[in-house]
Order: structure tokens, then sequence, then C-alpha cells
């Protein structure tokens, strides 16, 4: 499934529009959850049926397309679903009991093949609900001239502090084609550097939380002068968010781009399997473990090596600090000690190029083995057509102020 994400061009009237329709896909949702709570036991269909009771209950929620609502329902048994799992794998901790969407900056709607259209040279969409929220030019893409109609699947229209925009689900497999270089690679994260690899490159953390937080500042202590309910107000909460979305899209660029340069230079990539959620209970370093991004990046890294048929192995973190990559002995150190001298055979090296080196081999003795390790990728997947390459548009965008 590929997504393909343009931006929206229209009148205030419109946005408006679409305002109701996310709020209305918010209500369904929230109210389907309450219907799960009130009786235990049902499941998704019936869910789905009771989309079609809200409609006629609520004339307002009618105007919302019904495959719409019955989107914003399989949202809610989503969460519902995932809390069943947890509790029966007996996850420990917090099973991640649903909770209610509350009214935020972001937000979205869900059509699925009808409620939309799109005009002829795929610039335009048109949004035929009961919303009436009519036709918008989309900036961004060209892509969609190499897709059918019907491949189509979903159409989801997000709401974000600088404007809205619209996302196109495609059933689409993305196979593309590389060139062995019978390379690999093991990757060790950390802070002072973003990653350390088995032959001791590094690559610099681009901290980018850290370098805007001065202006992140400046913008909360703006906001909180305004008073609550003004129109300045939602300026400058606006102002803030876009400054909040501009580090995330950083980040995730940042993220995607290193990603794809790793996985496309190597025929393997060993990395951590790293417990992200319970290194950032630690307050020390939370902030700068979350804007390290360490699991996007991981993702990133296992989305690729399926697109390019490249092994990624995900290796137990437990001893690549401690163990010594030249005799295999254990030297136990503390966080703070930055340099591996191993007292069995003297060998003297940077503590994460060590790990970066276990962490390979390990990943070497383990291919294969997907019933102990997350592996995925495989090196005979280099096979069909590539997807086309996305066109940049130059032409000048509009954003909701």
């Amino acid at each position: 499934m590929l997504v393909y994400e343009a931006k929206l061009e229209g009148q205030n009237e419109q946005y408006e529009r679409l305002d109701e329709a996310i709020r209305t896909a918010r209500f369904v949702r929230n109210s389907c959850l309450r219907y799960w709570m009130d009786n235990r036991g049902i499941g998704r269909y019936e869910l789905s049926a009771y989309c079609a009771v809200l409609a006629k209950e609520y004339e307002w929620a009618d105007k919302l397309n019904s495959m719409a609502r019955q989107a914003s329902a399989e949202r809610a048994w989503s969460a519902i679903a995932r809390f069943n799992d947890n509790c029966k794998k007996g996850k420990p901790g917090k099973k991640g009991f649903p909770r209610f969407k509350k009214h935020q900056t972001h937000g979205s709607v869900e059509y699925k093949t009808t409620g939309w259209g799109l005009s002829e040279d795929r610039r335009y969409i048109t949004f035929s609900d009961g919303f009436k929220a009519g036709t918008f030019k989309m900036w961004g893409t060209r892509d969609l001239h190499f897709y059918e109609r019907n491949q189509i699947k979903r159409v989801r229209v997000v709401r974000r502090a600088d404007g809205y925009y619209v996302q196109f689900c495609i059933n689409q497999q993305r196979i593309e084609k590389r060139e062995p270089t019978n390379s690999t690679i093991g990757l060790d994260v950390g802070l002072t550097h973003f990653y350390t690899d088995d032959k001791g490159n590094t690559t610099e953390n681009p901290r980018h939380l850290r370098k805007s937080e001065k202006a992140l500042k400046r913008l909360q202590r703006k906001l909180s002068r305004k008073k609550k309910g003004s129109a300045n107000r939602t300026k400058a909460r606006n102002k803030l968010g876009r400054k909040h979305l501009k580090v995330s899209r950083q980040r995730k660029d940042f993220a995607v781009k290193l990603a794809r340069c790793v996985v496309k230079s190597h025929d393997l990539v060993a990395y951590e399997d790293l417990q992200v959620r319970n290194m950032v209970k630690n307050r020390h370093l939370s902030k700068s473990i979350s804007d390290a991004a360490w699991t996007q990046f991981r993702e990133w890294v296992e989305y690729f090596g399926k697109v390019f048929g490249v092994a990624t192995v995900a290796v137990p973190p437990q001893y690549t600090s401690q163990n010594c990559s030249n005799c295999g002995k254990v030297v136990k150190k503390a966080l703070s000690v930055r340099t591996h001298v191993c007292s069995h055979c003297g060998h003297t090296q940077d503590r994460d190029h060590n790990a970066a080196r276990n962490i390979l081999e390990i990943g070497l003795r383990t291919v294969g083995h997907t019933g102990t390790l997350n592996v995925s990728g495989d090196i005979d997947l280099c096979v069909g057509e590539a997807t086309p390459p996305r066109k940049l548009s130059h032409g000048k965008r509009k954003s909701k102020s």
C-alpha cells in the first residue's frame, strides 16, 4: 500500500466545512467507543451497524458519507482490538485502554471509495458528501497519474497546524531494483553520535528539538500572555503549532534520507532492538532520546529493507557494549565510560564502535533464523518494476492562516 500526500488549497468557507466533517468523524468514533463500553463483548460488525443508528438519531451526523462513518467505527475497533490483544498477551504495565479523542489542532476524516472525486488532470479533488466542501486544488504531487481510479482505496483529509492535506492510499506494492554491494553494516545508535557503524564511521546527531528550543520557548511565552478565547491566542497557538510541526518534519526527513542511504548501500543491516519506551523513563535523558527518534529511524530502515530487498536484523542489545569484539570476554563498564579497554586481550576501542562490531557479528550469525530475531527483507526480493519517481511541484502554496 502506497500513500501519496498533497496540500489542499481552497476558501475559508471550505475549510470550515472540512472542520465539520472532521468533528463529525470524531463524534462517530467516540460514540462507537462509548457503545462498546456499555455493551462489552460486541464486535466490529456491531460497531459498523451502530453507525446507521447514529445517522438516524443525529441529522448532522447523516451528512457524513456512510463509508466515512464506517471508517471512524473501524478506528474505534482498532483501539479496542489492540487493547484486547495486549490483555491476552499479558503485556506488563498499562494495556492501552481505548480513550476518547478530544478536539486538537490536528485531526482527520477518512473516506473509502465514495464521497470524493478527482478531476481528469488529477490536480483537483471534490468532496461530495453532505457537508459539500466543494473542489480543492492539490499541491505537492503528480504521481496520481500513474494509477487508476479503482486503485485508490482510501482518501484521508488531515488537518495540521499549517493547513489541510489529503492522503491517497493506493493498492500498489512498491519494489525497487538495486545492485548488490557485497557489504554489511552494524549500527549502534547513541546520543553523542546518531549512530556508529562497525567500521568506526559516525553520523552526527542533528538535535532538531534542541536547536529550536529557544524559539519554541519564546512562542510559548507569547501564547501564555494572550487572553483565553481571543483571536490573538488562536494566532499564537497556530504559530507555536507550526514551529512544532517543522521540528517533527525535520526529524522525519533526516530519518527517511539516512535510512534509505544505509539500506541501499548494504546487503545486510544489523541494529539494536532497543526498548525506547522504557528508556525514556529516565528523566535525565528522555528529551534527548525522544529528539533522536531512534524508533522512527528503525521503522524506515525496516520499510526500505522490504522495498529494496535488503535483510534487516534486530539484535538483542544485551551485552553488546560490555563484550569485547576482539576476544568476546565480558568487560563491565558504566555508561559514562566511553572507551572500551579489554583487560584480557588489551584491545582498546571506542565504546560505540565496539558495540557496532558485536551487533554486526550477531546479525551475521542469526540471518535466516526468523523465529528468534526480528528479520525483515529478503535478498531475493529485488524483482519487479520500480515505483515512478516523485515529481516536485514548484508552484506557490497557500496555507490557512
